[in-house]
């Protein structure tokens, strides 16, 4: 298992462009702490984030999985250039010619996906500690360590993306060609939502139902959006007259289907490679 995730590692390194984005990537995740550094003085009208209540034990798991989880498209294209790179480079015939087994082959990319996704969630838990430790009104540790459950929710979400965009990959052969097909697939997705809502189901959730088992509203419904969350957002709302009963919790159900998904995309993954002459 070493060894293989050494081969997947060495290719990207060696690759400008994976190595850039890669560390691309990092930084940007690393930019969330300047969030904190957002302020608006006009006037009577001041706006600070930081005191917001945005990095507050334990709304900022919340906050930076999303926030963090928006990044994760530098990293798809890696991992979408990673498998058309086998193509190009011919990399993937010289691995089979050395000894490489279509099934080690796939399992050295799926490990590459789940470190990539582990590494990440690493970061954004140190990150979220100094940012909360730093910020946050709320320190005791009982409610440091509430709704970690944002953190697996964030590494399951990006294990199942990382695994579709490999899927694609594998299936297109080209880096722009798979790129386009996830962005057509999100689109139809967003068609077929808009059907189900407004137009089948108008009346009733039998829409919202039938779309979390689609891979990508799976992915997205692991963790909504904590904005409207804030205290703060729900004085506003309540002023104006709108009340908010939306569920912000991780449901493991959500978590079951992305992990169902990512068995599929890996499966198929290897189907693929099975049975295409190379």
């Amino acid at each position: 298992m070493k060894r293989l995730i050494s081969i997947e590692l060495q290719k990207i390194w060696k690759n400008k462009a994976s190595r850039v984005l890669t560390l691309t990537y990092f930084i940007l995740l690393s930019f969330i702490a300047l969030i904190a550094s957002i302020k608006f003085d006009i006037g009577i009208f001041k706006f600070h984030l930081a005191e917001m209540g945005i990095f507050n034990f334990p709304f900022i798991w919340h906050f930076n999985t999303y926030v963090a989880a928006w990044l994760k498209f530098f990293l798809a294209i890696v991992i979408v250039s990673m498998m058309a790179n086998e193509y190009s480079y011919g990399t993937l015939k010289q691995n089979l010619i050395d000894g490489l087994s279509k099934k080690e082959f796939i399992l050295s990319k799926f490990l590459t996906v789940v470190l990539f996704a582990f590494c990440s969630t690493i970061f954004v838990f140190v990150m979220t500690l100094i940012l909360g430790l730093s910020f946050s009104s709320y320190n005791e540790f009982g409610i440091i360590f509430t709704d970690l459950d944002y953190l697996l929710a964030f590494f399951v979400k990006l294990t199942g993306f990382f695994s579709f965009c490999l899927f694609l990959g594998i299936l297109v052969k080209r880096s722009a060609f798979a790129l386009g097909f996830l962005l057509v697939w999100s689109i139809i997705e967003g068609i077929i939502k808009g059907l189900l809502v407004f137009k089948i189901f108008p009346n009733s959730n039998t829409g919202d139902y039938i779309m979390q088992f689609l891979p990508l509203e799976a992915m997205s419904n692991l963790i909504v959006e904590p904005i409207t969350r804030l205290s703060v957002i729900k004085t506003i709302g309540s002023q104006m007259g709108v009340e908010s009963s939306k569920d912000y919790s991780v449901h493991y159900l959500s978590i079951l289907i992305v992990l169902v998904w990512t068995f599929l995309f890996i499966h198929f993954s290897y189907k693929l490679l099975k049975n295409r002459d190379l």
